[in-house]
């Protein structure tokens, strides 16, 4: 009788333990199941500031200086089109931006865009243009970093950068960034990243209302005048590169000596 209601209560105590551990997210049990300074029963409890995935980043943490940032001048190009002229183009295979000068020409700003899974396309207007603006990070990026704060005012340590430049309603914005590494990657969350100095420039050319195209590729001829005036001098191949002459060696000198004279005298033997 006894060992019914001893295996009965090891059944009641391993149902509970199941049912506290935290299997998936969103982990909002109350339990952690990592080892703490002062377990509880088989080592549960309820320190939920001991796992790393309960903690939450500052209500508000400072972005940093905002030094003043100077234009860069982005690179003039042949770009024949029927973009509206004023307007701005976003390439997102070839990671580069337009602002269409004329039905010809246009300037050419390398940039970062969204990583797979956050890349879109199509037409917003830019809605608002604001400098060293603070940053929100959205919840949906907040459950996946729970240490990034809740604001991040303006500021070099801001990923907003310099400059940013909202379209629409939407989420989406162009904006600037000091890391000069990641232009050219697929590396933010659907937002569109200039240098700071090509940022400032920009903004200054556009205003309230600028329409904003978003497309996946170029058409291919367009692309291919493109890549001719922006693509980097590839180095020659050893076969056009000019053949130097190779110098011309001589044979190392020998000096005969005969028996008699051995061993050899000045000037000495050589091999």
């Amino acid at each position: 009788m006894w060992r019914a209601g001893l295996v009965a209560l090891v059944l009641v105590v391993v149902a509970d333990v199941a049912q506290a551990q935290p299997w998936g997210p969103p982990y909002n049990r109350g339990y952690s199941y990592y080892p703490r300074a002062s377990p509880g029963f088989f080592g549960w409890g309820w320190n939920d500031d001991y796992d790393y995935r309960f903690r939450r980043g500052p209500a508000v943490q400072s972005g940093g200086g905002r030094p003043v940032v100077e234009p860069l001048a982005p690179k003039v190009i042949s770009f024949p089109s029927t973009y509206p002229v004023g307007s701005i183009l976003i390439d997102s295979k070839g990671r580069q931006l337009f602002f269409i000068q004329s039905p010809t020409e246009a300037l050419h700003y390398p940039i970062s865009v969204g990583r797979e899974g956050f890349s879109w396309a199509g037409t917003e207007a830019i809605s608002r243009k604001a400098e060293w603006p603070d940053w929100h990070p959205p919840e949906e990026m907040r459950d996946r970093d729970p240490s990034l704060p809740e604001k991040m005012t303006g500021g070099l340590k801001n990923p907003l950068g310099a400059m940013a430049l909202y379209l629409g309603t939407s989420l989406y914005r162009i904006h600037g960034t000091n890391d000069a590494k990641s232009i050219g990657r697929a590396a933010s969350s659907g937002c569109f990243r200039l240098l700071n100095g090509h940022i400032v420039d920009l903004s200054a050319r556009v205003e309230i209302g600028t329409p904003v195209t978003v497309v996946h590729r170029l058409a291919p001829e367009l692309e291919k005048t493109v890549a001719d005036q922006v693509r980097p001098p590839q180095p020659q191949s050893p076969q056009a590169q000019v053949q130097r002459p190779q110098a011309e060696t001589k044979p190392p000198r020998r000096v005969l000596v005969t028996p008699d004279q051995w061993p050899p005298t000045a000037p000495a033997w050589r091999p």
